[in-house]
């Protein structure tokens, strides 16, 4: 294999974000959304990276074949186009790959068939995710495509820590286990963060906290995955910005049996309109942020039960390693909310973690320290880069010839 290009594709049920970056030295060469797919007013818009000046293209984009025929439009204009010999694979995301998939995987019919057998328990990722597959499969039939899951990372999940106390017999024979989500990204936050401690990744202990409108945490222990707070599906754990995180089973029954509300509506009550913005019409921390320094009672609320949560998770997961390393903030909130980050260790000094003020202040796009010189436990700021992830396990897939693509034009 001679081409060093990889193109990261995550297909949503009405958008397609795609990179294309360059192996070699891990650069990005262009980046871009088509979204509103389907619609009258789709819009795409695409970067390359050389410029960094981007250029829109807006009006109806039929279907997700349209969607890829335009971005390779797009990157044909830079001279990047999907014909050239330099790419290598095109890398997808796929949200949920069970119990099956516990690693990047060449995509041929057989994967496609396992991944939509996964459809009931990820009815809203998915399907999406196998249009962009097929669509893309379609325009390069002659190239490596690789699916990389969202669940894979968690796969190590020892099984004390999997499984759901129920019926063994019931549980096997709908798939219903702690899966996780958000496995690229704890995967390259936990590696990121090892590097930043001058370590392996095998020597440290790191709670990875990825706090954006969906948030997870993950216990990692020298690399792998032991235990994630997302489970069968993206609505437990943390509280997030709409769904409602950890929340007793039966409030489920009482809102069907004295709410009258169908499994739908509660659904959508759990899923769309709980967690932040049903605590206090918010799901924007910084808005929120904003309403609880100007003395908003809900806003404040809102954010106590966040931190509440999320510090629970924290001394959950150090009990679950035994020794902890580093706690790594990550994607939106974590990267940007110094409060959050702020509230969610304070009175955790026994446990050897603290922030430092003006370190937490900072603002960065790099990883950083914010805890005191010296302390046992380093907090650490470690923006994600699910793409790169995405890209680098894709091109390591291929890149160790254990794909034989067919001849072009088959």
């Amino acid at each position: 294999m001679t081409g060093t290009r990889v193109l990261v594709l995550n297909s949503g049920s009405s958008s397609v974000k795609y990179q294309l970056l360059d192996m070699s030295d891990s650069s990005r060469l262009a980046q871009g959304l088509v979204e509103r797919i389907g619609e009258q007013t789709s819009r795409l818009r695409h970067t390359p990276l050389a410029t960094g000046e981007p250029r829109e293209r807006s009006g109806p984009i039929a279907d997700h074949e349209a969607a890829l025929k335009a971005v390779a439009e797009e990157l044909a204009e830079d001279g990047l186009g999907l014909d050239s010999p330099e790419l290598a694979a095109i890398g997808h995301r796929v949200v949920h790959g069970g119990k099956h998939f516990t690693e990047p995987t060449v995509i041929d019919d057989a994967v496609l068939a396992e991944i939509e057998r996964l459809i009931p328990v990820a009815p809203l990722h998915n399907p999406a995710n196998l249009t962009g597959i097929r669509t893309a499969r379609a325009l390069r039939p002659d190239l490596p495509q690789v699916a990389v899951f969202d669940t894979a990372f968690h796969t190590t999940m020892p099984e004390a820590a999997a499984r759901y106390a129920i019926d063994v017999k019931t549980a096997d024979e709908h798939r219903i286990r702690r899966y996780g989500f958000h496995g690229t990204s704890h995967a390259y936050v936990s590696r990121a963060t090892a590097e930043l401690l001058g370590r392996a990744p095998e020597e440290v202990n790191v709670i990875v906290l990825h706090l954006g409108n969906g948030a997870s945490a993950s216990a990692v222990r020298g690399g792998k995955c032991v235990d994630t707070s997302m489970g069968l599906t993206p609505l437990e754990g943390l509280v997030m910005g709409t769904r409602s995180g950890d929340t007793d089973p039966a409030v489920i029954f009482h809102l069907a049996r004295v709410g009258g509300m169908s499994t739908d509506e509660i659904d959508t009550l759990l899923n769309k309109k709980s967690g932040l913005i049903g605590l206090c019409g918010d799901n924007d921390m910084r808005e929120i942020r904003r309403r609880v320094d100007e003395g908003d009672e809900q806003a404040k609320l809102a954010f106590d039960i966040y931190i509440h949560r999320l510090k629970k998770y924290i001394g959950a997961y150090y009990a679950v390693l035994g020794r902890v390393d580093a706690v790594a903030f990550t994607a939106g909130v974590g990267e940007n909310a110094a409060p959050v980050r702020a509230a969610a260790v304070a009175g955790l000094e026994t446990l050897g973690l603290a922030v430092d003020d003006e370190r937490n202040a900072v603002r960065s796009d790099e990883p950083r320290l914010i805890s005191p010189a010296g302390a046992r436990v380093k907090v650490a700021v470690v923006p994600t880069d699910e793409e790169l992830e995405i890209a680098t396990q894709t091109y390591a897939l291929v890149e160790g010839n254990r794909y034989a693509a067919p001849p072009r034009g088959n």
